[in-house]
């Protein structure tokens, strides 16, 4: 049963006088460059609803992006990590290790694309994983350049800042950057000149051709990809795109990385979104939803190229912390139990059926995106010229806020809504999340700033 009562109720304006005082209080002890989407402040969150210190209870469309998937106090993490933390807090896997961090490793095998040797190591964030994941590939093939794509993220350390394709606010400021990135095109279906049928081939022969051409495939790495694309707009490379890019990584010897940090656990259908096109990379990040909310990442991937960083290369003081093991454990059980890949899909079945509607009423929705329960929609001023729009993004965000429902934008135009419901939301909480979003719409076209 849910310690936090399943419905809205707005009871204050947001954010409220409370959180108003908590504000006052953190503009004089918290940097300023930490931002907050909405600064309501939190004293619960379980199920589809966050709890804020006024008494207020918003509809979440965000899960902390991504991360709270079973929840944000699930029963089976709550669980197995106040049991840990009775145990032991911390010893340091690199010290005297314990047998969580392994549970977690043997997981993360069995659940990954492909039946070949796996191993994996853990760390604390999704940007730890992905660096990680560098290091783990340059080891391997003893070569440096790293190939990521337009509108790509991966982390905000300086080599992750570096392999982000967006400046501002990731990378503004905060140069010089690590060497040996390269970037190339991605198959953005909505936005390819030629159209969306054309993306795939297309993006796939000029990324090849630019990585053999500028850069030499012989001196490539890593190609690193998110399978659809978070902060860069919840873009899915169109159909074919990943395939080509997988099969010119396996010809010419560079290590295949799928940045499932967003992607993974469930959260769009599957446990890893990269199955949707039967792809199996030789290395996996992940991070975000695998732990419950608890701080953990890995990366997990071939034995052989697992094993090419020497003894003493990979890790880190927290990396693995047993509580968050215990977590993942935890929330890996709510998933197979609660069955949360088939409750991501009858999200995005609600989700797009409403959308699809909404998109025929206003002209301002340009695309419908995503996959389970990651799901966008992307505004813009014109559906002729696929202008962004966003100003819009805000105002609407801003208008579902102010109804008591937690949204996120997001996309390298700042134009797209982006959509993170909890995968254990109800559905009346769903669907009366997506009247608030309807009613947000049906005001920006009355007040025409759109």
């Amino acid at each position: 049963m849910s310690s936090v009562p399943q419905e809205r109720r707005i009871v204050t304006a947001i954010p409220g006088p409370k959180s108003q005082e908590l504000q006052a209080r953190r503009v004089n002890t918290v940097a300023g460059g930490v931002g907050s989407v909405l600064p309501v402040f939190t004293t619960r969150v379980d199920g589809g609803i966050i709890e804020d210190v006024d008494g207020n209870r918003l509809i979440d469309f965000g899960s902390g992006i991504a991360v709270t998937s079973v929840g944000g106090s699930a029963e089976a993490v709550v669980r197995r990590a106040s049991a840990q933390l009775e145990d032991f807090t911390h010893t340091c896997f690199m010290v005297t290790p314990y047998e969580g961090y392994i549970e977690v490793c043997e997981q993360l095998a069995e659940l990954t694309p492909g039946d070949h040797a796996k191993k994996s190591a853990l760390f604390n964030s999704g940007a730890e994983a992905v660096e990680n994941a560098v290091k783990i590939a340059r080891a391997y093939t003893k070569r440096p350049a790293v190939v990521v794509f337009d509108h790509g993220y991966h982390g905000r350390t300086n080599l992750t800042m570096a392999l982000t394709a967006k400046n501002m606010p990731y990378k503004q400021g905060f140069g010089p950057f690590a060497p040996e990135v390269h970037r190339v095109p991605v198959a953005y279906g909505y936005r390819w000149p030629t159209g969306a049928e054309n993306a795939g081939a297309e993006a796939a022969k000029a990324a090849m051709e630019q990585i053999t051409k500028q850069i030499g495939a012989e001196n490539v790495a890593a190609i690193i990809i998110e399978p659809v694309l978070g902060e860069g707009g919840f873009i899915e490379p169109a159909k074919g795109f990943l395939p080509a890019m997988v099969k010119f990584a396996n010809d010419n010897g560079i290590v295949f990385v799928a940045d499932e940090i967003q992607s993974g656990f469930c959260r769009t259908g599957q446990w890893f979104a990269c199955e949707d096109e039967g792809i199996v990379p030789d290395l996996i990040t992940t991070a975000k939803g695998i732990a419950g909310g608890l701080p953990l990442a890995a990366v997990t991937g071939r034995a052989e190229i697992m094993d090419a960083a020497h003894a003493g290369g990979l890790g880190g003081t927290y990396g693995g912390n047993p509580v968050a093991c215990a977590g993942a454990i935890g929330a890996i059980e709510t998933m197979k139990e609660q069955d949360l890949n088939g409750k991501a899909k009858r999200i995005e079945e609600v989700m797009k059926g409403r959308l699809s509607k909404m998109q025929e009423k206003f002209g301002i929705i340009g695309d419908i995106r995503g996959r389970g329960a990651m799901i966008a929609i992307e505004l813009v001023k014109d559906p002729a010229t696929k202008e962004p729009n966003p100003e819009a993004a805000t105002a609407l965000a801003k208008a579902c806020h102010a109804e008591g429902l937690l949204v996120l934008t997001c996309g390298t135009y700042g134009n797209v809504l982006r959509f993170l419901p909890p995968l254990v939301i109800g559905e009346d909480l769903l669907n009366e999340g997506l009247d608030i979003i309807e009613g947000g719409l049906a005001i920006l076209e009355a007040n025409e700033t759109v």
